[in-house]
């Protein structure tokens, strides 16, 4: 990694603060919101499960792998944007 200015390592940051809270905030709705409103959710179904359940059970899961991955690309585009990514 060739040296980087300070500038640039504080926007670096900044855009990586920013997806932190954004992987953050999905990741509490689908740890704590989803399960909290359940029952509620319970009135609909998918694929003949209640929803509720679907999303606690398998949803949350499906969402939170599917969230890593999508952290890992991002975070690698910011990476490369600001010359800072590992080389390969």
């Amino acid at each position: 990694m060739a040296e980087v200015s300070q500038e640039t390592l504080e926007a670096h940051w900044s855009k990586t603060k920013n997806l932190t809270i954004i992987v953050l905030a999905i990741w509490f709705v689908f740890s704590y919101l989803i399960h909290w409103f359940a029952g509620s959710l319970n009135a609909m179904s998918f694929m003949g499960f209640p929803l509720g359940y679907y999303m606690a059970a398998q949803g949350s899961l499906f969402i939170f792998v599917v969230l890593i991955f999508w952290l890992a690309r991002q975070q690698e585009k910011i990476d490369e944007e600001f010359g800072v990514a590992e080389e390969e």
